[in-house]
């Protein structure tokens, strides 16, 4: 079967910025909602990193569509009440809960749920944090950085990798963070230090 043809639009800088602007709406219209419902949670993903490099150079500052939350799984009824409430759906999707932005929104842009202190995919080699293992931020909490590196270093898909690039570039994270990291957790980091120097 033939593949339909991309549509494209007019280059536009308005479109890039409703972009960026409407997923910062979705992530404060959410976290606003637990907030309000008591409900413990954590911002992770790219906007943790997000917040995490903004605090040393806003320009290096990765943009990010998709909002990544944390919470326990005993709350896990409060989050999907509070996020109704606040006009989300909630889908399952290959064992994944998330939470489309109406009746219309897509998997693409939606909120999605990672559970504290568990495993998101078997055969990794710690478990998330817990949601006490956080800093307050101006719109919504956000993991410490030693949480957030190993969040992302267990993961290490493409986008994390890309992630923790970011991080080493800055200089909020180096080689000394890998005598305070699990041996496998240390060794991918050490790889990422090998390709990064590689390239300068």
């Amino acid at each position: 079967m033939a593949l339909q043809p991309t549509q494209l639009h007019d280059f536009s800088w308005e479109r890039m910025i409703a972009a960026v602007e409407d997923v910062r709406q979705r992530a404060s219209r959410a976290a606003g909602a637990l907030r309000q419902a008591g409900v413990p949670f954590v911002v992770v993903g790219g906007h943790a990193v997000a917040s995490w490099v903004a605090r040393v150079d806003k320009e290096a500052v990765r943009n990010t569509k998709d909002v990544d939350l944390l919470v326990r799984r005993e709350d896990f009824s409060r989050v999907t009440e509070a996020l109704q409430a606040a006009g989300f759906v909630h889908h399952t999707v290959a064992d994944v809960d998330l939470f489309l932005d109406g009746p219309q929104g897509s998997v693409r842009s939606a909120v999605h749920i990672l559970f504290a202190c568990e495993m998101v995919r078997p055969g990794e080699i710690v478990a998330n944090p817990d949601v006490a293992e956080s800093e307050p931020g101006p719109d919504f909490p956000v993991p410490t950085l030693d949480a957030l590196v190993r969040m992302k270093l267990n993961s290490f898909r493409l986008k994390d990798q890309v992630h923790m690039l970011d991080l080493l570039e800055i200089g909020l994270v180096d080689a000394s963070w890998c005598d305070r990291l699990p041996p496998e957790l240390a060794a991918r980091l050490r790889e990422l230090i090998e390709t990064r120097a590689r390239e300068l």
